[in-house]
């Protein structure tokens, strides 16, 4: 499979000429990210906040064969069952040779039965930046519970490069628990490649 971090929580996932679009932001909910424009056989998104489900920014075509079997996990939005900022869905994308999990907005830690069903995962997308979902320390323990080959974090914000909310955090507490890490500099991944490292920094293509 072949990924694109479009930003935020935003990645298009593509496979023979079959294209998802995961979590698309509404246009101007982001800061310093561009507005998405994109064409896709199928859009999700893991819960109905607006960084999250901007379907109208995606052009859906028709008549593509699915190649993706996707199994859904219900979570929560924050630590408390929901009760501060509702429900999230994580979702797996298995396309027979690959297994993608794009967790969404996840607020709380995982249950028992959760953490099997994402066991044998060869990537995870996760956010990493707190405040709104699990911080940078929580995504780490999470990672090393479950034990995927690789991990694209997201959902955080870089002052430098000027793109996502001032009351997140960085990616840097997730990375520090790490030894891997490669910084890819650029936006763009496959599922079958070795990069050097579990753990991969991506470039957003939309800042």
């Amino acid at each position: 499979m072949h990924l694109t971090w479009l930003g935020h929580s935003c990645f298009k996932i593509e496979k023979e000429g079959y294209t998802v679009i995961v979590d698309p932001y509404k246009d101007d909910s982001v800061p310093g990210l561009r507005k998405i424009r994109e064409t896709a056989d199928l859009v999700f998104c893991s819960h109905e906040h607006g960084d999250h489900c901007g379907r109208e920014c995606v052009k859906i075509r028709e008549g593509g064969k699915n190649p993706f079997q996707i199994t859904e996990i219900p979570t929560y939005h924050d630590d408390s069952e929901g009760s501060q900022r509702g429900k999230n869905i994580i979702r797996i994308f298995d396309d027979g040779e690959a297994r993608i999990a794009h967790f969404g907005d996840l607020g709380c830690r995982l249950t028992p039965e959760q953490e099997e069903l994402l066991g044998g995962l060869d990537l995870v997308l996760i956010p990493v930046g707190g405040f709104y979902t699990i911080d940078g320390e929580t995504a780490a323990e999470i990672v090393k519970r479950i034990k995927p080959k690789k991990v694209i974090p997201m959902h955080y914000r870089d002052s430098k490069r000027g793109y996502g909310y001032e009351v997140i955090g960085p990616v840097q507490p997730f990375t520090k628990a790490f030894p891997d890490v490669v910084v890819m500099g650029g936006s763009e991944a496959d599922t079958e490649k070795d990069y050097g490292g579990s753990v991969l920094v991506l470039e957003p293509k939309n800042v």
